[in-house]
């Protein structure tokens, strides 16, 4: 099982020693998210400090930006890591895409799908597997003069990554990325029967069988060096949840362990702004069915026990801290129990 960690980046110009700092720490990926600042620009510092280790986007924000762009930026980056990048995408919601981004917004599981396909025409036609000519829906690229083609890639495609919630989605993550990521507002028994259907009937539709596609699973941890940190780590995890639970692409998970009732709740307690009384709904139960609990050395166990037979590699959550070292300990206890 690969252990990758998404991190942020509070500082631009540091984001190449914060990088190798998580490879020296044993990571064997580390990726970028899309919020206060560009996903792409650290990768760049980054891949000039690491040499091992897999660098992505989990996730960039796909339809805030056409298939001509991001095929150039990952395989500018695919070219300036020498073939360790990946371009982790997801769409993001409507709101964010029209009033944040001013970009078109409609149907997004199949807008996505055709994305996907627009920039492996754009690969192709940059790998002289015939002229561009892509006629899509959403997408229609159709002209690449010589001055703009960067010729055949020297380190092979980088790997196509896909974000997924809710069925639609997962169908079409497997259907034509080469890796998807499963958001970690998810139980045992939710990747069981909403991830892994989906995932099978995505693979079938593509006529490719469960060794061609990656699965990624995102973990929630609350661990600490003492009862107090374990406390304060649960406390912010419970707000996460109740964040999450308001939102409608997260119901059938709740709905999938028997918490039916708690969607409508949330929502209106997030419409009136009552953070605080949200998440004094979220139980222990949920906190420890989605979350991975515990002391810092049962947190490698914990996880295995969550994603056994599911996933081939195991993203810890860290984006509200950026010290590598955070979690080191459980990526080492993971890679020695194998």
């Amino acid at each position: 099982m690969k252990v990758c960690t998404t991190v942020p980046v509070p500082e631009l110009a540091t984001a190449g020693e914060l990088f190798a700092d998580l490879e020296t720490a044993g990571f064997d990926g580390a990726f970028t998210y899309e919020t206060k600042h560009d996903p792409f620009l650290p990768l760049a510092l980054a891949a000039d400090r690491t040499s091992t280790m897999e660098l992505g986007t989990a996730i960039a924000i796909a339809f805030a930006r056409t298939p001509m762009l991001l095929a150039t930026i990952a395989r500018d980056l695919q070219d300036v890591s020498r073939g360790r990048f990946t371009l982790g995408l997801g769409t993001q919601i409507r709101p964010h895409i029209e009033r944040r981004y001013s970009m078109p917004w409609s149907r997004p599981a199949a807008r996505l799908r055709e994305m996907v396909l627009a920039i492996g025409a754009i690969w192709d036609a940059w790998d002289g597997l015939g002229p561009l000519d892509f006629r899509g829906e959403f997408y229609t690229h159709t002209l690449m003069p010589p001055a703009f083609d960067p010729g055949p890639a020297r380190f092979g495609r980088p790997t196509v990554m896909l974000g997924a919630v809710g069925p639609h989605m997962t169908r079409v993550a497997a259907e034509v990325g080469d890796a998807i990521l499963i958001h970690p507002f998810a139980t045992r028994e939710s990747l069981e029967q909403l991830a892994l259907p989906g995932i099978a009937e995505g693979l079938a539709a593509s006529g490719r069988d469960r060794s061609s596609l990656e699965v990624a699973v995102v973990t929630m941890i609350a661990t600490g060096d003492s009862g107090a940190e374990l406390d304060e780590a649960i406390a912010t995890v419970r707000g996460q949840l109740a964040f999450y639970g308001s939102t409608p692409a997260y119901a059938r998970i709740l709905e999938c362990n028997g918490w039916e009732g708690l969607h409508p709740r949330l929502n209106a307690l997030s419409k009136e702004g009552r953070w605080a009384d949200m998440a004094d709904l979220i139980t222990d139960e949920m906190v420890e069915s989605i979350a991975i609990v515990g002391r810092r050395d049962e947190i490698a166990g914990l996880i295995r026990h969550k994603v056994d037979g599911i996933a081939d590699t195991v993203s810890l959550e860290c984006t509200r801290r950026p010290d590598p070292g955070h979690f080191a300990d459980i990526c080492l206890a993971l890679h020695a129990d194998v």
